[in-house]
């Protein structure tokens, strides 16, 4: 069985680790005198701060999912999130897994495979770390210390790019021909704008993006194995 998965995170929603990482803030290496070094800190710390928090929603001891899309083979595509994104975590990990179970049956004794965009690296390790930190038992199935090579999971960037390249999911449906990301809200987004979106109230939008993702992905898949996502 294939499971298509993706999730989108925001920072970090914890007011005292931000204001830590404020107060964590340096002038750069070449300002020497405490005037040059406090002039820089009043120009520069509020934005420095905001460009180091921002970059916690990509650090799952930190940072927080706020949409997990999810489909099973040629199945519709289910989405998890709540208008009230910065309370819902739990819920949100907590229905993927009963999805999960409710969508495999262990004593096939062929595990699924999970299918998604730099999957290996980042969506799963990044849902266990969560799991982890909020207490929530996974099934035991999900495979989050696969090789990229190994046949539970099929990761699109790696099978595309190799081991050791890149290649953003936009990108790939560019030179495949298929629908761009934003395309299903009719706005630019990408995972760094996830943040702009939730902050503005657009958290439904962000939920109609990640589920355009799992369907890119799954277009993807078939395009690559030369096969139907079945």
């Amino acid at each position: 069985m294939n499971i298509f998965l993706d999730i989108e995170t925001i920072p970090s929603q914890d007011e005292a680790f931000k204001q830590k990482i404020a107060d964590s803030i340096t002038a750069p290496g070449q300002f020497k005198k405490p005037e040059s070094i406090k002039e820089w800190l009043d120009a520069n710390r509020e934005s420095a701060a905001e460009e180091e928090w921002r970059k916690t929603s990509f650090d799952g001891g930190r940072g927080q999912i706020c949409v997990i899309s999810v489909a099973a083979g040629d199945s519709p595509v289910e989405t998890f999130y709540s208008e009230d994104w910065a309370n819902s975590e739990p819920q949100i990990i907590a229905g993927l897994f009963d999805f999960l179970n409710r969508n495999y049956d262990p004593s096939r004794n062929i595990p699924p495979t999970f299918i998604g965009h730099n999957v290996v690296a980042f969506d799963l390790r990044f849902i266990f770390q969560r799991a982890a930190v909020l207490g929530i038992a996974p099934p035991r199935f999900i495979p989050f210390s696969a090789r990229p090579w190994d046949k539970s999971v099929f990761d699109t960037m790696i099978q595309w790019a190799g081991h050791n390249g890149r290649v953003s999911l936009d990108k790939l449906c560019e030179v495949l021909n298929l629908p761009r990301k934003g395309s299903e809200i009719g706005e630019e987004i990408d995972g760094s704008m996830v943040w702009d979106f939730v902050r503005d109230g657009k958290i439904a939008q962000v939920a109609k993006y990640c589920e355009g993702d799992v369907d890119r992905v799954r277009e993807i898949f078939k395009r690559l194995t030369f096969s139907s996502a079945a």
